[in-house]
């Protein structure tokens, strides 16, 4: 998806509506009320507070983390026991294409059922990667999914995450 699409006779960016958003996050972050906000950026109070109904996350609950590619693996999975992350698959990007190519088609397709089953299993699933793999294990998922995108796809390349960003996520997450 670029940033910009067409629907009907409108012509739409993304990066606009997402500047828009995260005003409206920055304003509400700030102490002002969602009237407040709504009279700031012209829209009514009403969508503010359907916006941020979207985009809770019911704290709580089992978390998984999986995130890929990623340089520092080691540093984040030992971080996620320390936080008693239930469930965590890291992989750099040489241990990505390595997993990948130890299956042959069928049993690929079968690992990634199976993968898809065990998360549903979980409260929320942390996804970080590209943009396209969070779309992804959101339309397969939904609204468990929290999305910590790493770039547009395809990245190549390993990608060091901030271990304390991952932290303050979990922790928010897990209601601490």
């Amino acid at each position: 998806m670029g940033d910009f699409f067409r629907i009907g006779d409108k012509l739409l960016n993304r990066t606009k509506l997402d500047g828009i958003v995260d005003r409206i996050f920055d304003l509400r972050i700030s102490g002002l009320s969602q009237q407040e906000v709504a009279q700031r950026v012209g829209c009514d109070r009403t969508f503010i507070s359907r916006l941020e109904s979207l985009a809770e996350i019911r704290k709580g609950g089992s978390l998984a983390v999986i995130g890929f590619p990623l340089g520092n693996t080691e540093e984040l999975e030992h971080l996620c026991q320390e936080l008693g992350v239930e469930y965590t698959l890291l992989l750099t990007d040489a241990e990505r294409w390595k997993l990948i190519e130890s299956f042959d088609g069928k049993n690929l397709l079968n690992w990634l059922m199976e993968l898809m089953v065990e998360m549903s299993e979980f409260d929320h699933v942390i996804m970080i990667g590209s943009d396209m793999r969070i779309r992804l294990a959101e339309a397969i998922l939904g609204e468990k999914v929290v999305g910590v995108s790493l770039g547009p796809s395809p990245i190549k390349g390993d990608i060091q995450f901030d271990p304390e960003r991952l932290k303050k996520l979990v922790k928010s997450i897990k209601g601490e």
